[in-house]
């Protein structure tokens, strides 16, 4: 969900237009539990470019896009509001949603390696410490997610603030989750830990939290949370939404903001070494959906590779449950550039005789 920054910043940007600025409108009132039947449900996938430009482009960058869906469903009201997004230990996309709901699907692939659609989809309640489903928005309000190397989940909530650790079963089950370390700190009501992600080089437990102002702890589920150098956004209007690990230190930090004359707005940023100290922090790449490009309310970020072997950038937005709003998943595939060449040698110096 947008935080009190981004309806700050709405309500100014109101004012200076002459209030003509419409409210946002109020969340339709969902369903109890996700579907009656079980969790299987239909899924319609939409194909959407990466620009409204005639024609498209094909990058930003060196970021090329490979491919973007709308996602929706004709069988429940509740796939709305994913925050979140990971790949389980099979390959399949897990997400999390601001009701309380556990998303899964598999993703679709066309020869070329472009994402084109979503497979068996899956809707089901995050379970509380009783086993039971969330109930309310001040319980259910999940916003990151983190899957650890042994296929445990964690999932980040705000409101009422906390982590938990869904553990996974031998049988590929969840089971009953247990709460485990978050930062030792007070955070506004609706902007709490958006950000979420397994950081194994700090340890099989390790794990990184991001509030949205930018704050950055490394915990672990056996040793309390430590600050790090916070992520700095933009500007004031940028809110930090999610987190993915790279296969080794890096890490890749979304970053989202919203006005009404500019809209929604999202940037990637691969952040060489989290645990820097600021000054010593550098990045690597940045990838930013403004202007033309096809973007909305930006939520969650996942990695994996691509087909050629290069790193693919998957991005969900949250719909907020809006009309005008959608539910989009995005994929980019970035190579690093290629090394500088080497410096040429120097002239050897002419020995002079006497």
């Amino acid at each position: 969900m947008i935080g009190l920054r981004g309806f700050l910043v709405l309500g100014l940007a109101s004012v200076a237009l002459g209030q003509c600025a419409k409210a946002p409108p109020q969340p339709a009132v969902l369903p109890v539990a996700p579907v009656k039947a079980g969790p299987e449900i239909g899924l319609t996938t939409t194909p959407v470019p990466l620009s409204s430009a005639n024609p498209p482009p094909v990058s930003i960058g060196r970021f090329v896009y490979a491919g973007g869906i709308a996602i929706s469903s004709p069988d429940t009201q509740r796939l709305h509001g994913l925050s979140d997004l990971k790949f389980g230990p099979d390959g399949g996309l897990v997400a999390i949603g601001d009701e309380g709901d556990l998303f899964e699907a598999r993703l679709k692939l066309d020869e070329a390696g472009r994402l084109v659609g979503l497979t068996d989809g899956k809707l089901s309640p995050l379970k509380g410490l009783d086993g039971q489903p969330l109930q309310g928005k001040e319980k259910a309000d999940a916003e990151g997610l983190a899957i650890l190397p042994n296929g445990d989940r964690l999932v980040s909530f705000e409101r009422d603030h906390r982590i938990w650790l869904y553990p996974r079963q031998a049988d590929g089950t969840y089971g009953a989750p247990r709460a485990v370390n978050k930062p030792s700190t007070t955070f506004p009501d609706n902007e709490g830990m958006e950000a979420l992600t397994a950081y194994p080089i700090a340890g099989p437990d390790a794990y990184l939290v991001g509030g949205e102002e930018g704050e950055v702890w490394l915990c672990r589920l056996s040793v309390p949370c430590a600050g790090l150098s916070p992520q700095s956004p933009p500007d004031f209007t940028w809110g930090l939404t999610s987190f993915a690990a790279f296969e080794g230190q890096s890490v890749a930090s979304l970053f989202r903001a919203y006005d009404p004359i500019r809209g929604w707005r999202g940037q990637v940023r691969f952040v060489i070494d989290p645990r820097a100290p600021a000054a010593k922090q550098y990045l690597a790449a940045t990838l930013t959906l403004d202007g033309a490009v096809t973007r909305d309310n930006f939520e969650g970020i996942a990695l994996s590779r691509s087909p050629s072997g290069a790193t693919r950038i998957y991005l969900i937005t949250d719909d907020n449950d809006a009309p005008q709003e959608r539910t989009l998943l995005m994929a980019f595939d970035w190579t690093a550039p290629p090394p500088p060449p080497p410096a040429p040698p120097k002239p050897a110096k002419p020995v002079r005789r006497r």
